[in-house]
């Protein structure tokens, strides 16, 4: 993979920290900020029904921008790509549509994962708390990876939904999520399968079809694309036979007082004018992930992050969670006497941005008696000097709070 630091102003920056908080957010190449900015300056119209040029061309872009997306994930169709505000809106919309559909009831049952972020847990949580189904909850084997015996266990004839993270946010490991989805298909057919995707867009390739899941969600702000922008990938033939979430415009193919009926796929479940440039520069940003090559990235973070495990796993005193092997871009750590917020405070000081807390993964953090971790994540601009500036502050900072 080529050395891509320069394509991100920040980076040119005098003060630009060592960046490792690439699980929250990553930053923006100038590809996805041009593409921002052409938009507004030049193209920007509403679209798809507009008569005039600047709505013909923004009409264009943006679905282009949805034949990227499809191209991206493998789908067979860009009628199977919903554009969202994020994965938390696309989970959420799954959620929502199960119910209208009335294919989630009393007595089923909902699996989720116990490493699972709040997103692929709450919604579930609060349609079990509509309908009467029950939230069913998948353990982790002694070395904190997904313990397919509990899992399989855990299948039964009232199992209605699996919920699972690709890769935890908060681990960083790789769940199996093709063994899953096949397990949960052998249990029952009709089973609905979301995959969280949040952390895995970008950092690995990724084909929708083959997995086998129902619906993929991720978020574009996590693969170099602007904030309030994502997209929710569904089966055609679930897509169509669910009900819209939303209503309003677009969504609609006639309206009367009478009766409504809805606009064909994806638009069902785009109510109102979308996020235009968003997705446009969302499609800028998978583009560029295409050209940088998603498996020579997953190659280059498996090393970094090899690195970070191996450097950290060094130091005194500082417990990494989970085993090496099976990682995605990020390595999480507890250490002996040290509250994570003041370590990454130090590191902060020292110029290194990690990320400390629960990661909105508090079920995961009270089973294993924590109350959080500090979270190190790189990215396709990370380098090799990066980590080792990251280890060095460590090793100082906890040298300043023992």
């Amino acid at each position: 993979m080529r050395d891509c630091r320069t394509d991100f102003p920040l980076f040119a920056e005098a003060d630009a920290p060592v960046y490792l908080d690439n699980a929250a957010t990553t930053q923006k190449p100038r590809a996805v900020l041009d593409a921002l900015h052409t938009y507004y300056a030049a193209q920007n119209a509403n679209i798809h029904r507009g008569a005039h040029r600047l709505s013909r061309i923004a009409t264009e872009l943006h679905e282009q921008a949805r034949a990227d997306a499809a191209a991206f994930i493998g789908a067979a169709s860009a009628d199977e790509v919903v554009f969202t505000s994020g994965c938390t809106a696309g989970i959420n919309l799954v959620a929502m549509v199960l119910e209208f559909a009335g294919m989630v009831g009393q007595g089923d049952e909902i699996v989720v994962t116990t490493d699972a972020h709040h997103s692929n847990i709450v919604p579930w949580q609060m349609l079990c708390g509509r309908t009467g189904a029950q939230l069913r909850v998948v353990p982790l084997t002694a070395e904190l990876t997904f313990d397919m015996a509990a899992y399989t266990a855990l299948l039964g004839p009232r199992t209605r939904v699996v919920a699972v993270p690709h890769i935890s946010n908060a681990l960083g490991l790789v769940n199996p999520v093709q063994e899953i989805i096949a397990a949960a298909k052998r249990n029952r057919a009709d089973c609905i399968v979301l995959v969280d995707g949040a952390q895995a867009a970008g950092h690995t390739p990724l084909d929708v079809a083959a997995l086998g899941c129902d619906f993929y969600a991720f978020s574009g702000h996590k693969v170099y694309a602007p904030t309030g922008t994502g997209v929710l990938w569904g089966r055609r033939a679930l897509l169509e036979s669910l009900p819209p979430w939303q209503g309003g415009g677009e969504m609609i193919a006639e309206v009367t007082f009478a009766k409504t009926t809805y606009n064909k796929l994806p638009f069902k479940y785009e109510a109102g004018t979308p996020n235009i440039a968003g997705n446009i520069a969302l499609a800028a940003a998978l583009r560029y992930v295409r050209e940088l090559g998603v498996a020579d990235i997953a190659a280059h973070e498996r090393a970094l992050a090899d690195r970070l495990y191996d450097g950290l796993s060094a130091l005194d005193g500082v417990r990494v969670l989970g085993p090496r092997g099976g990682r995605g871009a990020l390595v999480s750590v507890v250490v002996d006497g040290v509250h994570h917020y003041d370590l990454g405070t130090l590191l902060d000081q020292m110029g290194v941005a990690v990320r400390t807390g629960h990661h909105c993964c508090q079920p995961l953090m009270q089973s294993l008696g924590i109350t959080g971790t500090v979270r190190y994540s790189v990215a396709a601009y990370n380098n090799d000097a990066d980590v080792d500036a990251a280890l060095a502050a460590t090793q100082r900072a906890l040298r300043m709070l023992r």
